[in-house]
């Protein structure tokens, strides 16, 4: 198969979600007809509601500035594919996606054929196989993976990582995980396995309780952070929070989340604890390597800025807990600054919490729709509102909204675009095509 033919095969599957059912036995039977690429190299596991992705990134990056070849699977990806399957930061190219696709892909109809699958592996399990194959393929020193969604049952959670990352834990996806914080912290610390060691970010009481319970039931080595952590002198250098810490043993002063927003602090400070842990393992991480790898991370779609004059920044804030976060930045940087909003959502979002957090903040907000099955029209955002903001403009296409925004906007004022990740995906596309 071609990277094209790939693209094609998995679009015909449908979005991630659609018909899920939750179950390892389908990934563990791919895996298996592989002969197991997933044991081929150590592996650290990353669950949590949001947060995830930028503590997968430090994560990496600090392996990789070990000297460890490290690969990095997440999602979703923002314009192509391939940004979920990384070794060394370099997305996996279009051949070499073609090559273990087709691979997966050829195992996958041979257990079919036999009767030992009862039907097709979803969209996500055939790209959790097929980064499993490549990592292996390229011999990979260490993996982190990202979770998709929950994590007790998640298609990336069949290796024995040497740690596993619960960052925070909210409500979000409860028509799959459930509809309490306890319930959903219960899926979340499905990662946590006998005797291995498990950072927690958690802050609701509820979902603390249940971690500290498995942990205990597992006799997994707990590593809270508001126990495990000590943080001082919290400044901010142009939105990117500096810090000093203090892990176990291990003293940080001067350090510089890669990424905006105060809340980053939560993820790089979970990174680093995996990272201290692990270097008490045995693996070669120098106080340097951590620094440096937390300094150089990066990762697109969290308040990033798309251009200045005026300044455009992208986020895929998409539930309460993200854009209260979003919302504390923007007092923070840009009270007295005219705003605009352009905002997208899933239809299983809470859309009316989300407009109380962040409409007020906004002169003027732009619904608009990216180009998902399963996204809200600017019709139904309106009608979902709580708040209902003075100056809406519905604009279905998001290119068009951006340009719009832009337009009405004095070189002094900020567009924030946020609400999907699909969205964020939808406006870099755009953007990029205007380059």
């Amino acid at each position: 198969m071609t990277h094209t033919e790939c693209l094609a095969y998995l679009a015909d599957l449908g979005h991630e979600l659609r018909g899920v059912k939750f179950g390892l036995e389908p990934i563990q039977a791919v895996l298996e007809a592989l002969d197991h690429p997933e044991r081929a190299y150590p592996t650290a596991i990353v669950a949590g509601t949001n947060g995830k992705g930028s503590t997968s990134a430090i994560l990496a990056s600090i392996l990789q500035r070990a000297g460890y070849r490290t690969g990095l699977y997440t999602s979703p990806h923002l314009v192509r594919v391939n940004e979920r399957i990384r070794v060394d930061g370099r997305e996996i190219a279009d051949e070499d996606f073609a090559g273990s696709f087709s691979e997966v892909r050829q195992s996958i109809d041979r257990l079919v054929e036999a009767k030992s699958l009862e039907q097709r592996p979803s969209f996500f399990e055939y790209l959790t196989a097929t980064a499993f194959l490549h990592f292996a393929r390229t011999q990979a020193d260490f993996v982190v993976l990202e979770v998709g969604m929950g994590g007790r049952l998640d298609a990336t959670n069949v290796t024995e990582p040497r740690v596993a990352v619960i960052t925070n834990v909210d409500l979000d996806h409860m028509e799959f995980l459930g509809s309490t914080h306890a319930a959903i912290a219960g899926e979340k610390a499905g990662v946590i396995k006998p005797r291995r060691p498990v950072v927690s970010a958690c802050e609701h009481p509820d979902a603390v309780e249940v971690v500290r319970r498995r942990a205990a039931e597992l006799d997994a080595e707990l590593l809270e952070l508001p126990r495990f952590a000590t943080l001082s002198n919290l400044a901010s250098l142009d939105g990117r929070a500096t810090f000093d810490l203090a892990l176990d043993g291990h003293r940080f002063a001067g350090l510089e989340a890669p990424l905006r927003g105060a809340f980053q602090v939560k993820n790089a400070m979970a990174a680093l604890t995996a990272a201290c842990w692990l270097a008490a393992d045995g693996f070669d991480i120098s106080t340097a390597a951590m620094v440096e790898g937390l300094r150089l991370a990066s990762w697109p779609g969290r308040l990033e800025v798309v251009s200045e004059r005026p300044l455009v920044v992208v986020d895929g804030a998409h539930n309460p807990a993200a854009a209260r976060e979003v919302a504390t930045f923007v007092r923070e940087r840009w009270t007295g600054r005219r705003l605009r909003l352009i905002y997208a959502s899933m239809r299983d979002k809470a859309m009316g919490e989300i407009s109380e957090i962040l409409f007020p903040l906004a002169d003027e907000v732009y619904f608009t729709r990216p180009p998902i099955e399963r996204a809200a029209t600017p019709e139904e955002i309106l009608e979902a509102a709580r708040y209902r903001p003075r100056h809406v403009v519905l604009e279905p296409d998001p290119a068009r909204a951006l340009a719009a925004a832009r337009d009405a906007s004095s070189p002094d004022d900020v567009v924030l675009a946020c609400g999907s990740l699909f969205l964020v995906g939808a406006l870099l596309r755009a953007v990029t095509s205007d380059q």
